[in-house]
């Protein structure tokens, strides 16, 4: 079993855990997340890595960031994280890698580093930014988010806190890959 089939696994098992943590069938969480129960099987058996975009209906509909879903599938309690440590998910449609920086604490923080290949673009619900605020920061290359009908055109260096939830859309136009890191703060 690879690395990324494990990650896969543990993603699966987790949402099969909030799931059923919340006494929710198949088809409720279908109906909430708007993700079809077939599909929403297959990832929780792990048969199937879920697309950016799905992981994001899924978090919105337990009321959770992605990150906050994420973290509890992939990482251990502790204050240091080495970079070896760092649990990696790629999303599978897009190649869009996602490195979960900060390590599992009580702050109410969360760091993550995203590369966006050239020319790839995640939708994501607004759903899934209903319980957080955060900060988009660009470290190498450009990205155009877009927010709802606002579009941000973002170089190296630039850093952007996000308004409501609003359906949003992560876009590199460029040529080469684009590195921004992501600081979610949960609610407490």
């Amino acid at each position: 079993m690879s690395h990324f089939d494990d990650i896969d696994r543990r993603i699966g098992a987790r949402i099969r855990i909030e799931r059923e943590s919340r006494g929710w069938s198949l088809t409720e969480l279908a109906e909430r997340s708007a993700v079809s129960r077939a599909m929403i099987h297959k990832i929780e058996r792990g048969e199937s890595s879920p697309t950016a975009t799905l992981l994001g209906k899924l978090s919105g509909a337990f009321s959770l960031s992605m990150s906050a879903l994420m973290a509890r599938a992939e990482m251990q309690q502790g204050r240091f994280l080495k970079k070896e440590e760092q649990p990696v998910w790629i999303d599978p449609q897009t190649g869009y890698e996602r490195r979960h920086v900060s390590p599992k604490s009580n702050l109410p923080l969360d760091l993550v580093r995203v590369e966006l290949p050239a020319g790839a673009e995640v939708p994501m619900p607004a759903s899934a930014y209903a319980f957080m605020r955060q900060l988009i920061w660009v470290l190498e290359g450009q990205l155009t988010f877009l927010e709802g009908d606002t579009r941000h055109l973002m170089s190296a260096g630039d850093c952007l806190e996000l308004g409501r939830p609003t359906d949003c859309v992560f876009k590199n136009e460029s040529g080469e890959p684009c590195t921004y890191a992501v600081l979610v703060l949960r609610s407490t």
